[in-house]
């Protein structure tokens, strides 16, 4: 089991289907005893059911953009956790109308929207938890590959997620030299509640697996495979990176 007697983190998440969820379910068998985050308190009850008879498995519930939040969420964490060896950032979030149309009609507010949920929350998660983050331990975040080209119905959030992929890199730094490994997974499209927010979701997923060249299907289980790992001792070599989990779609010219 790669991850036992580790503890840690993964938050946000939504139902069953999200990455979250998928993440906190394999680390939780190879080990772990994880704290499952949900965002509000309708989250956390959905939370409590996905984790009920769980051994080793405890809810938590955070707002990311409340700072009274965060700090609260650190004191639970040092009281319940005590130090923690992981942490998976899970959380991105734009306004419906700024991800339809032209890129050039974000509003102001919108892009404050995205850039604070989607990457200013790793940074002030990452702020009030670097007292409990054990060294040597790892964070994880989720991005796409709309942060480096332009994806049709993405807009804003191709920005925020761009940002996100810059502040894995300062913050690697930062936390390096206590030995804190900070990187990103970058899944092709998943159906799951927060993309489905992608006006044409099918479509994409649909074109990726049709021109990818590995011939088979990714999703939620291959996500989480792969964050286990950078989760785990086998990558203590390894910070700043993106990881593409999209059967190499990534990658691909005409």
């Amino acid at each position: 089991m790669l991850l036992a007697g580790k503890k840690g983190l993964v938050l946000n998440v939504t139902n069953k289907n999200s990455i979250g969820w998928a993440v906190a379910d394999l680390a939780a068998q190879h080990g772990a005893r994880v704290g499952v985050g949900g965002q509000n308190d309708k989250m956390l009850g959905r939370v409590e059911e996905l984790i009920q008879g769980r051994d080793g498995m405890e809810a938590l519930v955070v707002d990311f953009t409340e700072e009274e939040q965060l700090s609260a969420l650190a004191d639970k964490v040092g009281r319940n956790f005590g130090q923690i060896d992981f942490l998976v950032h899970s959380a991105a979030f734009a306004q419906r109308e700024d991800l339809q149309g032209r890129f050039i009609e974000t509003s102001r507010e919108g892009f404050k929207t995205a850039l604070d949920v989607s990457a200013f929350s790793l940074i002030a998660l990452c702020r009030a938890l670097e007292p409990v983050l054990a060294d040597d331990a790892s964070v994880v975040t989720m991005s796409y590959l709309g942060s480096t080209r332009t994806v049709g119905n993405y807009n804003v959030m191709g920005v925020a997620k761009a940002a996100l992929e810059a502040c894995v890199r300062y913050l690697a730094v930062d936390l390096g030299v206590r030995g804190i490994r900070v990187n990103t997974v970058s899944p092709g499209p998943i159906n799951t509640v927060a993309a489905r927010g992608v006006k044409g979701l099918t479509e994409m997923i649909e074109y990726v697996h049709d021109r990818a060249p590995l011939k088979r299907p990714f999703g939620q289980a291959e996500v989480a495979a792969s964050t286990v790992y950078l989760l785990s001792d086998l990558s203590q070599g390894v910070t700043g990176q993106i990881l593409f989990v999209d059967d190499g779609y990534n990658f691909v010219g005409l």
